[in-house]
């Protein structure tokens, strides 16, 4: 696989330090357990969207969700208590190890709320853009006439 250094470009630009962050994370290298805990991502509406990660064994106090700085991270791990009492087990298949999986937000992002329902932990994310941020209509007035057009607002991301 091919990688690429990105560091020349951190030293000759300045406020792109989180575009970089997601290349770096979208090449791959997120460590040993990358695909521990399985997750899925899907659009529930025009402006929701739904995060559920397979948590089986977990409880809701064993479990911790934190959304610092557009970054959605989610801890899971079992209590002294219940990894101190050692059982017999001749197989064991079911992961019960400590994690923490991220996930970097868009802008206008915000978590809504979230389930623990068959081992599967829902996030609720919803996209709200603010009044100022949305397209709206600009009244033209001429000597003849009033004529209107439709004109974005928009704002470049960082």
């Amino acid at each position: 696989m091919r990688t690429f250094d990105l560091a020349p470009l951190y030293r000759s630009t300045v406020g792109f330090d989180r575009l970089f962050s997601l290349l770096d994370q979208a090449s791959g290298h997120d460590g040993p357990a990358a695909g521990y805990p399985p997750y899925n991502i899907e659009k529930t509406g025009e402006n929701a969207y739904r995060i559920s990660v397979a948590v089986a064994g977990f409880t809701e106090n064993d479990l911790s969700i934190e959304v610092k700085e557009q970054a959605l991270t989610i801890r899971g791990g079992k209590a002294a208590a219940e990894s101190e009492t050692k059982s017999d087990y001749l197989h064991q298949g079911i992961a019960a190890r400590a994690f923490e999986r991220r996930f970097q937000l868009a802008d206008y992002v915000f978590v809504k709320g979230a389930a623990l329902e068959h081992g599967l932990l829902h996030v609720d994310l919803v996209r709200e853009i603010p009044e100022a941020m949305k397209p709206r209509q600009i009244a033209i007035q001429s000597g003849s006439g009033q004529r209107v057009i439709e004109a974005e607002v928009s704002r470049k991301a960082a």
